[in-house]
């Protein structure tokens, strides 16, 4: 037993404990940044305040994972990020479609577990910095109130991903709150002194139906008066967590120090809303129905933003442009709020997209004052404009990739964030991105030690798409819609497809592409028809005699047209699919964006496809084929759809699919990378959709690879993941390896982005 009558001066328990890196905040960026600098191979300490990691994807505040794609509301096609946060997300859905936000959490906590270079401290807040010099951290200092330990953890590299930015903050970090004039970036967005400079923080709740009438008796400090919200109106009983991501406040508070402020008003509204929908009796289907969570702490979006050598701002963003040390990307929209939050005349949110993804430079990624800290999360280096774009979960988790690469490299080279900027050692950061999943618009692997780049390829067979068939139900063209098809620079095709037409009308056809390869807005129209339609089913054969000026995708465009229905086909194909024009106000989609000609954002129309099970691709027949599905496309450096498919497709009559490496002669190969196709065009929301497939129906599920004697060397069965990288148990010394390939999880042609081996 422990017995002690009185002692002078106790201290804590203390302890001690030295890293190659120290990130601090265990959101979905600092897990992201974790894994991939551990995987590096460098030793890791992640401190997380909370009791789960997530941060405001986590069971504490539900919001979903989104990025670029938008929840597929905008343009950017097969925009989903890839890394890390692809291998949470493709997991996630493998075992919990339904977006069970408690199964989530154990996904992330076994992925940081799993990692042995990963030293995890959750309950555990940061509350001082020791620095070296005036520019230099040496350690911090942290304290878990579970165990009522105090740690001091030293490193020569750190990592701020806390949101808040505690670390930054304390080491004296250069640093921004609130929003810039329009005169400091030329931001013709910038929000003026009403609309507010702060998003506010979201308390989300969920309910269910008991199956019996259930009754509620709300708190004394809920809101009594439910129409001092002046979007009272669109409250309805169905709608439950971060589908009441309007419920926001505290914009025009310090969204640091009064978030306990913040979050009592939050709680106030929330039982108050809950009150009104149980007992107004506006919704009588509420009768049995109660409340079965409500969060504790709200989920922020706005707080300090640090300096690093770039700000990005609402250029980048709206003109995507190129930076030479691109190491991430977003593609949410610009997303502000006003200050005021729910209590806000105004709309809940302003969104403006752009017409493609946009690079995020290294240089955003760093402080510039404090030479051993990088910023990771919604704190990089990033104006209030651009902030409103870059702030969300899923981009925020791809800069934090790049984090924790580069700092694996400083410590290869024992080098400072900003000594990455030489030429040299910016390309070994991004190859190393690229091969760990990461994308970067407009960047293409090119690794000099890869073998594969040596070889001869060959394949068993080459997919051409020369039909797709006319099995499916007929698609009303109550909305316009396109079939996106991939085409070398040339002389387009003429295709032919199925209508089914009420009574005779004409059919207008525009054939469009985009201004740019890099993004999939149909800007651009090449061509119109005017097809005179009889009633009846028939077989209608579209002429396009125009000139494609370079490679990439088109949009037959079948315009909007209520007389008549076009046949679907049940191929679904990668890098095919189609798209509408119809909207999605979820994401301010209304069909076109028309912003005013002040605000410096483009003007365009949204075509954009619907989820699976719908969103079938149109039954049509393409003269001469599309044959841009090649073995060669494996080392073509892209591995995701871009301005071609990128991708090699055995034939879909193929029986034993398979990719042959040769090389003259033998070759010791350690470690294999194989890249499937897990669909970049789906969201994959962590909670509150409710998923169809568990895999991707494009993704290979089984494969094995033999080497030059025809020796199964590995076999991997139920694969769901975007990327496979195979370290051997012992190195195969061949001339040749054969990848054969076991069908996919949706009776697909399989194929792979890329093989790589070394």
């Amino acid at each position: 037993m422990m017995k002690e009558q009185g002692s002078e001066g106790r201290q804590l328990k203390t302890l001690r404990f030295e890293a190659d890196l120290i990130v601090t905040g265990g959101g979905l960026a600092g897990v992201c940044c974790a894994i991939t600098a551990a995987r590096a191979g460098i030793k890791v300490i992640l401190v997380q305040d909370r009791p789960v990691l997530g941060g405001n994807s986590s069971s504490e505040v539900r919001l979903w994972v989104l990025g670029a794609t938008s929840h597929m509301g905008n343009n950017n096609r097969w925009a989903r990020e890839g890394g890390v946060v692809d291998e949470i997300m493709t997991e996630n859905i493998w075992r919990n479609p339904d977006g069970n936000p408690l199964i989530y959490d154990t996904i992330l906590l076994e992925k940081v577990t799993s990692e042995p270079n990963i030293r995890l401290l959750l309950n555990t807040a940061v509350f001082e910095v020791k620095k070296k010099s005036a520019d230099v951290i040496e350690e911090v200092m942290a304290f878990c109130s579970q165990n009522s330990t105090l740690y001091e953890l030293s490193a020569p590299l750190f990592c701020d991903a806390s949101g808040d930015g505690i670390v930054a903050f304390l080491a004296g970090a250069a640093f921004r709150m609130g929003a810039e004039s329009e005169s400091e970036f030329g931001e013709q967005f910038a929000p003026s002194a009403e609309y507010g400079e702060l998003l506010g923080h979201s308390l989300y709740f969920y309910t269910k139906d008991t199956g019996r009438p259930t009754t509620f008796v709300p708190p004394a400090y809920a809101l009594k008066d439910i129409t001092a919200i002046p979007r009272y109106r669109r409250i309805n009983s169905q709608d439950q967590g971060c589908q009441f991501w309007w419920i926001e406040y505290g914009g025009r508070l310090d969204t640091v120090h009064d978030t306990e402020t913040i979050k009592w008003e939050l709680w106030k509204v929330v039982y108050g809303i809950w009150h009104h929908i149980k007992n107004s009796g506006l919704f009588p289907e509420a009768s049995t129905m109660t409340l079965e969570w409500v969060g504790q702490i709200p989920g922020k979006r706005e707080s300090r933003r640090f300096e690093g050598d770039y700000m990005l701002r609402q250029q980048d963003i709206v003109l995507q442009h190129t930076h030479p040390d691109a190491v991430a990307y977003g593609g949410w929209s610009i997303d502000l709020h006003p200050a005021d939050g729910i209590f806000s005349e105004k709309p809940a949110c302003n969104q403006w997209h752009s017409k493609g993804v946009y690079q995020i430079p290294y240089r955003c990624l760093y402080s510039h004052n404090v030479s051993n800290l990088f910023l990771a999360g919604r704190i990089i280096s990033a104006s209030h404009v651009a902030f409103g774009s870059s702030r969300v979960m899923g981009t925020s988790a791809c800069g934090a990739q790049a984090v924790g690469m580069a700092a694996a490299l400083c410590h290869q080279h024992q080098l400072h964030p900003r000594e990455l900027l030489q030429d040299a050692r910016l390309r070994e950061l991004q190859t190393s991105l690229i091969r760990t999943g990461q994308y970067i618009p407009q960047l293409q692997l090119k690794d000099e030690q890869d073998l594969v780049t040596q070889a001869t390829i060959t394949a068993s067979s080459e997919y051409v798409l020369h039909s797709l068939k006319a099995d499916g139900d007929y698609i009303s063209l109550d909305a316009s819609m396109a079939q996106l098809l991939p085409l070398k620079a040339g002389n387009i095709p003429p295709i032919t497809v199925y209508a089914d037409v009420k009574e005779a009308t004409v059919l207008q056809v525009s054939l469009r592409t985009s201004s740019r390869q890099s993004h999939h807005t149909p800007d651009v129209i090449l061509q119109e028809l005017s097809l005179p339609l009889k009633q009846g089913q028939q077989a209608v054969f579209v002429s396009l005699d125009t000139f494609l000026p370079e490679d990439h995708y088109v949009f037959v465009c079948f315009m909007q047209n209520e007389n008549i229905r076009l046949r679907s086909s049940s191929d679904r194909i990668s890098g095919i699919l189609t798209v509408f024009n119809k909207t999605n106000p979820a994401v301010s989609n209304y069909g076109a964006q028309t912003p005013p000609e002040d605000i410096g954002v483009e003007a365009f129309e949204f075509w954009c496809p619907e989820r699976r099970p719908a969103g079938k691709n149109l039954a049509m027949d393409i003269s001469g084929g599309i044959a841009l599905f090649s073995a060669e496309n494996v080392r073509n450096g892209i591995n995701r759809p871009t301005f071609q498919p990128n991708i090699w497709l055995a034939d879909d009559g193929d029986s034993d699919p398979r990719l042959t490496l040769h090389w003259p002669e033998k070759k010791t190969i350690r470690e294999i990378e194989l890249v499937f196709d897990t669909d970049f065009d789906h969201p994959m929301e962590n909670v509150i959709y409710r998923h169809p497939e568990r895999a991707m129906p494009f993704c290979v599920n089984a494969f094995v690879i033999c080497n030059d004697r025809n020796e199964a060397i590995m076999r991997v069965d139920d694969n769901h993941h975007s990327l496979q990288r195979i370290v051997l148990p012992e190195p195969v010394i061949t001339s040749r390896l054969t990848i054969h390939l076991k069908g996919t999880h949706g009776n697909t042609p399989p194929g792979l982005f890329a093989v790589r081996c070394y």
